[in-house]
């Protein structure tokens, strides 16, 4: 099996980190921006090609992360044997081709295939660029490189509901979302083609080969720190996810806010990046886990006061949205403080792994979310009630896990 050679100095870092970050941030972000944009599209979508079940139209962002979930398993190979740049570029195309498709669907069977291509290629960027960190950066100061990507990132979901709306209004269809989406995926495929050098040498890449493949599996599978990582992401995932399939839902019909759906969401993005920013400042001092842990354990608090507010019919009128509205921003904050904490510790010990660990990571926990979310977006019956409890069990399990990880 191949191992890294500790003689074998580090790949240049040819790139400012502001610019680095700033890059990372957009081939990051090109998947919290194909679902947030979506989100003020589901009512049209529904009422255009599934008016006989509205509730189908959450589909439309489930297809993507289950194809977020298959892409991942082939990005992190892909990466490890033709470099990081190559797989980027392959990635983007794919993502895309996928949404100009998705432009001219007319049925949605076909717009949830074009959506799942389109979450395949979105993968490639994502998982090439966590490949790409571990290439130049490990351990906690990985975990702080990437705090400093998700405090741009989180901008994305706090701006795109918006932009979305707008494109909407402004267009008069959803179609032209998916024009957005075109526009978006070749500005990040023109940066890193332009100014990123390749940080993976053709001496340490790992031929795609059936029986090198079966190893690095074998070897990653078997990864007790690996394994913990991914169970934990996808619980945290999924609980986030659930939340997020069902807010325009929450927002407009639970809590008449229709109108300023995409304003509420936006706040409470930015709000939730107040974790990336204490986890950046905070990560070099305290660890990745102990941080992680305890943003767990503040999501077990905050679920349960929530529970207890909503079962009991305590609050009433604006009182009971602004109840909800601090619970969700208590789910996201915990999204920004644990997930660039366990990808770098999952990715800790596996420099001469980097692409395939971080495709197995993101594709185990991908799938497994859309397992954890799809059902509790679909039992969504007027009130938070299932996004609560998914949460509650989600960080409680995630707390009791996060013990037996090491930093």
């Amino acid at each position: 099996m191949h191992s890294p050679d500790p003689n074998t100095p580090p790949p240049a870092r040819a790139l400012s980190l502001p610019e680095f970050v700033a890059m990372l941030a957009v081939l990051f972000a090109t998947v919290a921006f194909s679902i947030d944009a979506m989100l003020p599209a589901l009512s049209e979508i529904a009422a255009e090609l599934s008016p006989e079940d509205t509730n189908r139209a959450q589909l439309v962002l489930m297809s993507f992360m289950a194809g977020m979930g298959v892409g991942t398993a082939l990005a992190g190979p892909i990466s490890d044997a033709i470099g990081r740049k190559r797989a980027i570029m392959l990635g983007s195309s794919l993502y895309i081709l996928a949404a100009a498709g998705a432009i001219f669907a007319d049925n949605l069977t076909l717009l949830l295939a074009l959506r799942f291509f389109q979450g395949m290629g979105a993968s490639g960027p994502r998982i090439a660029g966590t490949a790409l960190t571990r290439d130049l950066y490990a351990g906690r100061e990985m975990a702080r490189i990437t705090s400093f990507v998700m405090m741009i990132f989180i901008m994305i979901p706090a701006v795109a509901p918006a932009l979305g709306e707008l494109i909407i209004e402004t267009s008069g269809t959803w179609r032209s979302v998916f024009a957005a989406f075109i526009v978006f995926g070749l500005i990040g495929a023109t940066w890193v083609a332009l100014r990123q050098p390749e940080t993976l040498p053709p001496e340490r890449r790992v031929p795609l080969s059936r029986k090198r493949l079966m190893q690095s599996a074998k070897e990653i599978l078997g990864n007790r720190q690996v394994m913990l990582c991914t169970l934990i992401l996808t619980l945290g995932f999924g609980q986030m996810f659930a939340l997020l399939s069902s807010s325009e839902q929450l927002f407009g019909q639970t809590y008449s806010r229709a109108d300023s759906f995409t304003r509420w969401f936006a706040v409470m993005a930015l709000l939730s990046g107040i974790g990336t920013i204490a986890n950046a400042r905070y990560v070099m001092k305290f660890g990745m886990r102990r941080i992680a842990r305890a943003a767990y354990a503040m999501q077990v608090v905050s679920a349960s006061l929530a529970l207890l507010l909503v079962s009991s019919g305590a609050l009433h009128g604006d009182a009971a949205f602004y109840g909800f509205f601090a619970w969700a921003v208590s789910v996201f904050f915990m999204a920004g403080v644990t997930f660039g904490n366990l990808n770098a510790l999952a990715l800790q010990n596996m420099p001469h792994l980097a692409g395939m660990t971080a495709s197995i990571v993101a594709a185990l926990s991908s799938l497994g979310a859309v397992l954890i979310a799809t059902p509790v977006g679909l039992a969504y019956d007027g009130t938070p009630t299932p996004m609560i409890i998914a949460a509650l069990v989600c960080s409680s399990l995630a707390w009791l896990l996060m013990a037996r990880l090491r930093d």
